[in-house]
């Protein structure tokens, strides 16, 4: 049986180095620690072979939300300063007026754009996935999302024993919608983790996508590079499909990330000040993924910054808040590792690339291929029109020796959004 209701409590504020106290008002502190689920470690032989999540969960060292959580258009309790869609929304200029400060506990305004189709693919079944939908929804204001659910191989897949994908199947699909309300979404779920499982979802998602309007394909999983990948980068390229894949939660390049055929989503840190709740600026996430390819060569979309990648494909291209400290709210009731679901609050390079699948979305411009659209990014980085926030602090990568700078880099890509322009 499953069961539901468990919710977990995490420190109310977060500063740039790490958890920080809670502000006096809210009478007591509590702190958490970051965790890796089971889908997100890669293991022995997976390479190449089976691909994983990447996820990290803020886990509580002690205590849990009490009460019932009430729909508000507000996070689900009170005082804490995680992401929800309208705080993003603000932070990233998707929405007009949008509050000063753009505190998670006041901020209600949220996207209205979307249209075509958004696929997300992942592994395994996710039972309870159009509910949690339907409540994460309802908590933040959104309108109730067009969903269906797709299974590639004709039967119901089995459920994941350890909860992670499911944990990721509801973050996928909670958090396109929420940039892109009116796009509609599909779950396609492969029948496991499995690559070849993988990729016979990843066609059906492209047919869906492509016979409703066009749009995008969210895959936030992926496994290390390995010799071979480039006889699977046709996957990606059903025309009127963009492509968007996680760059990782560690350093390197991932594949399919590292494709020439997908837009490479990673991850930042929003830092807010841990009283106010007020945003502050925006800095790398040292956790990243993104590096250099050690397979994949050049895209001519990147060649105005051969001197940085060199022969390489590099990523990220695009960027978006991952880092689990600085996290965004997700609704999941399916078991998870052993324990009852609730809400959570989730980074990762898992939360970039639905999320940004999304904003691409709204933005509207419908690229006929991930190509396209990141000729379209990368020519619009440089025009300086302000459609991308440049992230010139942190660092990340091996060593922590590759440093934010001016322009691209390895650790942002060409930086998090400004809006919808350039995209």
């Amino acid at each position: 049986m499953r069961r539901r209701g468990w919710s977990i409590s995490f420190l109310a504020a977060i500063s740039m180095l790490g958890f920080a106290e809670v502000s006096a008002a809210q009478s007591q502190s509590r702190k958490g620690h970051v965790m890796v689920p089971q889908s997100s470690v890669e293991h022995t032989g997976d390479v190449g072979v089976k691909a994983h999540t990447h996820l990290r969960v803020m886990m509580p060292e002690g205590g849990v939300f009490t009460g019932t959580p009430q729909p508000n258009e507000l996070p689900p309790f009170p005082g804490y300063f995680f992401e929800t869609p309208a705080s993003i929304a603000c932070i990233y200029r998707l929405v007009p007026h949008s509050k000063p400060g753009c505190d998670p506990n006041e901020t209600t305004q949220n996207p209205t754009g979307g249209s075509g189709a958004i696929a997300v693919v992942d592994a395994f079944d996710t039972p309870n996935a159009a509910v949690d939908l339907a409540a994460f929804s309802s908590q933040f204001g959104l309108p109730p999302a067009d969903f269906t659910v797709v299974y590639p191989s004709g039967t119901q897949p089995a459920l994941n024993p350890s909860g992670g994908w499911e944990l990721e199947a509801s973050l996928d699909i909670e958090w396109a919608p929420a940039m892109a309300p009116n796009a509609r979404i599909f779950l396609v779920e492969a029948k496991t983790n499995n690559f070849a499982s993988l990729f016979q979802a990843v066609l059906v998602a492209s047919n869906l996508v492509a016979t409703n309007g066009g749009g995008e394909v969210s895959m936030s999983w992926g496994s290390g590079e390995f010799k071979n990948e480039t006889k699977h980068d046709g996957n990606f390229s059903t025309p009127g499909v963009v492509y968007v894949a996680s760059s990782g939660a560690s350093p390197g390049a991932e594949w399919p990330s590292a494709s020439p055929n997908v837009i490479s989503a990673g991850g930042t840190t929003i830092s807010r000040d841990p009283n106010s709740g007020t945003f502050l600026l925006e800095n790398t996430w040292p956790d990243t993924g993104g590096g250099p390819s050690q397979f994949e060569a050049r895209p001519h979309f990147q060649d105005r910054i051969a001197n940085i990648v060199g022969d390489s494909r590099g990523t990220p291209d695009f960027s978006f808040d991952a880092n689990p400290n600085t996290g965004v709210w997700v609704l999941d009731t399916n078991l998870f590792q052993g324990g009852p679901g609730g809400w959570f609050i989730l980074g990762g390079t898992s939360v970039s690339a639905p999320s940004l699948a999304g904003i691409i979305n709204s933005a509207g411009k419908f690229a006929t291929s991930s190509q396209a659209e990141n000729s379209l990014i990368y020519r619009n980085t440089f025009s300086e029109r302000g459609d991308f926030r440049d992230v010139i602090f942190g660092n990340c990568g091996l060593n922590i020796g590759n440093f934010a700078r001016l322009g691209w880099d390895f650790c942002t890509g060409v930086g998090s959004d400004i809006g919808l322009g350039g995209k």
